[in-house]
Formats: structure tokens, sequence, C-alpha cells
């Protein structure tokens, strides 16, 4: 899991605040780069000593002659360029993998809202829904994750778990044999898009852009698994990381040449350090060498090192607030009430704890602006116009009796004329609109009525926000009605499959009870009609 250190440097003082982290071991450069340390001073020494005290003259002569070339040409590796770019690009894709890693929270919020039922018929589509997303993740994940392919090898493990059935299971594994070529990680999520298109036809979901609103959720869901599959697939192209990785060996394979101590070389120089111990020659090894293995680290975010993602902390919490958000808090808020601020409307200010943390607000960048050389300017004088004169304050003219200076805005009125083949709204505001009106109306049969309904309806001054308010009341009560005849013509249809399964001899009963729902049915779209 990623260790994380924010909280111990979110205040910066004196000589910085980095000094408390350098002595950590777990997730640290000493802990990846300790071995490869160990190896570079263990060479550098053997040939220090192989210089010192093995060779003979002539050998000391050929060993110097090494160490003048390696130092001269060592140096035009360009080392700095080729890993710093490299690691500029695995860092970036490491954090483009734990963004593109999809979480089910909206979708849950959305199939808890859309899809309606407090029975148990609706809590299983809900419920199966989010656990066939939480799946998909898991089938994915087990792709490109040693740690989650050793925690469910096969999909028995999956099925101890609760996030897939036997028969569920079986099915996978039958079409991983007609297809052993092609993930099935998609399967689940066709599954839950099966159970979103049944909720639509049993009425569960209201309309069909909520239906619209789920499946675009649960398309972009199936994106991001999609992606992370192109993530394992596609890597960093291998000739890039070839480069880098032999510069890097090749340069400190110089270095423990180059970096020696000889006679010839540094005995006008006085370098005394150099022949106890590479000082600058390890910092830089350090650095180097630590640059590397951090980009080796980065490179699969998806394995066992301490700084690659917890997927399996990941997994149970899908599955855990995934339930939570479609069962346990479905439909379910507390209780409203007013807040401390009802009555003022908004705070002035919030307290604090403690109140000498409380700061000043922050300031404009102009706010400080010295502007005395350009007020004491004489200004320009201008002829003010009555389109220039502030009519935004009433306040004043209201309390002195001056009411009729009030600014309203009113809206012009309209009405909806609606014909055989047509409806169009017509400005009533205009001249001549409203006796042609009255014109095409008057000969039609029973339209006088609700003409007249309409008129009185527009001289009560409503706007079109009342309007609107009416509209969509209106529509909701046809809606109420659509659904009240959908389950209507459901039930009469089971009972006449019922009656046709059973026979004759219950044949009255059924067509009794039918008759039954028919009554029920129209005093119930009576009730809603006198609603509307």
């Amino acid at each position: 899991m990623t260790v994380s250190y924010t909280a111990e440097v979110a205040t910066c003082r004196y000589f910085g605040c980095f000094w408390k982290l350098l002595g950590r071991w777990r997730a640290s450069i000493y802990k990846i780069i300790w071995v490869d340390l160990l190896v570079f001073l263990f060479s550098f020494y053997a040939m220090a000593m192989l210089y010192r005290y093995a060779l003979n003259e002539t050998g000391r002569a050929t060993f110097e002659d090494i160490v003048d070339y390696c130092r001269s040409y060592g140096a035009l590796i360009p080392l700095s360029f080729v890993l710093g770019f490299y690691v500029a690009i695995i860092v970036d894709r490491w954090w483009s993998q734990y963004i593109t890693v999809p979480w089910p929270d909206p979708l849950a919020v959305y199939v808890s809202a859309l899809v309606r039922g407090q029975d148990e018929h609706g809590r299983l589509m809900r419920r199966t829904i989010m656990r066939y997303v939480c799946l998909s993740l898991t089938m994915v994940l087990t792709m490109i994750s040693p740690g989650i392919k050793r925690r469910f090898p096969n999909y028995d493990y999956i099925v101890d778990v609760g996030m897939l059935t036997k028969n569920e299971a079986s099915i996978i594994q039958a079409l991983d044999e007609k297809f052993p070529k092609t993930p099935k990680y998609w399967m689940p999520i066709m599954w839950a898009s099966s159970i979103m298109t049944r909720a639509r036809k049993e009425g569960r979901i209201w309309d069909d852009f909520s239906l619209k609103s789920m499946i675009d959720e649960l398309n972009k869901f199936r994106a991001g698994c999609n992606m992370l599959i192109h993530y394992d697939m596609i890597s960093v192209p291998l000739v890039y990381t070839q480069v880098v990785t032999l510069a890097v060996y090749t340069y400190f394979l110089a270095a423990i040449f180059g970096h020696q101590y000889v006679e010839r070389l540094d005995t006008t120089h006085k370098n005394t350090v150099s022949y106890y111990f590479p000082l600058f020659s390890t910092l830089e090894f350090f650095f180097f060498m630590g640059w590397l293995k951090v980009a080796e680290t980065l490179i699969c975010p998806f394995g066992d090192d301490d700084d690659d993602f917890e997927l399996n902390w990941l997994i149970d919490r899908n599955l855990q607030v995934c339930y939570l958000i479609v069962d346990e808090m479905h439909n379910e808020h507390p209780e409203l009430v007013k807040d401390q601020y009802w009555d003022d409307v908004f705070p002035q200010e919030l307290p604090y704890a403690d109140e000498s943390q409380r700061q000043a607000p922050p300031e404009a960048s102009t706010a400080r602006l010295d502007l005395t050389k350009i007020t004491s300017a004489a200004p320009l004088k201008r002829t003010t116009e009555t389109s220039e004169v502030d009519f935004t304050n009433f306040g004043e003219d209201t309390e002195r009796g001056h009411g009729d200076h009030e600014l309203r805005i009113r809206f012009r009125s309209q009405r909806v004329v609606s014909t055989s083949s047509s409806i169009s709204m017509v400005d009533l505001s205009t001249p001549g609109k409203r006796d042609e009106i009255d014109e095409g109306e008057e000969g039609e049969e029973g339209e006088e009525e609700e003409y007249m309904d309409l008129l009185s309806y527009r001289d009560k001054s409503m706007d079109d926000f009342d309007r609107l308010r009416e509209e969509r009341e209106r529509e909701r009560v046809e809606r109420q009605m659509q659904h009240a005849a959908m389950t209507y013509d459901l039930i009469k249809g089971e009972l006449a499959n019922t009656a046709a399964s059973d026979g004759p001899s219950t044949s009255s009963k059924h067509s009794k009870e039918t008759s039954q729902q028919d009554t029920e049915m129209q005093t119930e779209k009576s009730y809603i009609g006198s609603k509307k």
C-alpha cells in the first residue's frame, strides 16, 4: 500500500519538514538500493586493492591508463537527461493508472435513486446490479495484479466470498471454454444492463432518461476496466527501458575505474579523501541508481512493492459501500429540520473552536493600490440622462409613500392553442390574436367551455413559472395513470394465464377477481383524474 506521510509535512518551519522522513525504512530509497550500493562499493575497493597491492609496475601503469580513459570519456553518457525523462514518463503513467481505476459509487447512487421499490424484488435487483459491477472489477484485477490473483486463483474462491454464484460461475466457465483467448470481465456488466432494462419494463424505473443515465454510468465503469487491461498489455516501450538501464549500469561500471585514486593522476591534486572512501562517487551512485529504482517500483503499481496500490482493501470497500448505498440507505435520510441560521438566512461568521485561529479574509490584488494621484484629478463632467438614473433603490421611495415608482417585471401572457394536427404557443398580447383564436374555436364542438377556462386561467395574472409548475404537475399525474394502467395490464395478463392453466373450474372465480380489479382500477383512475 502507498505510504502516506502528508500529515507529517503539513507545516514547514525552520530547515524544512522533510528531515523527519529521512529515517524511515519502509518504502524508502535505502530499502531498494542498499544491495546495489554494497555491490558497487565492494567492486570499487576490490579494484583499489588490486591496484595498490597486487599489480607490478607494468600492471599499475596499464591500470592507470584505464582509469584515465574511463575518467575522460565516462562523462559523455547523458545520464541525467535520459534518466530524468524516463522517470517523468513513469510517474505520469503511475498516476494515470490510479485515476483510471473505476469506482462504483456514482453508479450505486444512480441505482439507489432510480430503481424504485421497497419490496424484496426491488431490493434484489439493486443488490444484484452492484454485485455484478464489483465482480467485473475484481475479475479485471485478477488479470493485472499478482496479489489479487493469489487471493482469487479461480472462480471457486470468488464464489466463496459471495460475489459470484455457482450458476454464474458455470456460465462464465462454459464461455471460457468456447472463447479461451478473450477475457470475460464484461459479462457481469452485460447482466447488470439486462437487469436495468427489466426494471424499466416492470415500471421500477420511471422514464427512459433515467435508464439512459444508468446505462451511461455503467458504460463509463466498463471503460475504466477496459483501460486497466490496456495499461497491463501496453507497457512503456522496451527499447527505452533497456536504454536507461544500460546507461545507468554502464556509467557506474566506468565509475569503478574512473573514480579510483591513482598516483600518476591524483598526486598533484592531493585527493586524499578518495584514497580512503569515494564520497562523491557514492553520492552519485545513490542519486542516479535511486532514480532508476524509483522507475522500477512505479512502472507496475499493481504489484507487491511498498508503494503499490492496496487493491485487496479496494475490493472489500467497494462491495460494502455499494450494498450500503443501494440497500441500507435506499430512500432514507435524516429528519428535515431547520438549521440554526434559518431566521438569519446566512451566518455572518462561523465560530472557531479556538478564536485565536481566526484570520482576516483575503484581499484582492488591487486592494492596497495607491490611487490618490488618479482620484485627485478633476472628474469629467457628464450630463445625467434619464437612461442613466439609478432605479434600483426602491426602499426609500416606498417609505416615503412613492410606491408607484416600484419596478415590476411581468411576463407576456401566452396560451397553448391545440388543434388536431399541431400544438402552438400564441402571444395573447399581440393585437388581434385573441379575436382570431375566438373565431377559430367557435365552430369546434366542445371547445368553448375549455377556451373559457383558459381565458379565466390567463386572467389570473399567472406568470410562466406558475404555468410551468402546473404543467409539471399534470405530467406527474399522467405518468401515475400510465403506471397504474401498466400495472393493471400486467395483473390482468397474469390472472388470464393462471385461469387458462387452472382450467374451466376456476374461470368463474378469476372472472370475478378480474371484474373486481377492473372496478378498483377505474376508481383509481377516477381519483387521479380528479386530482388532475
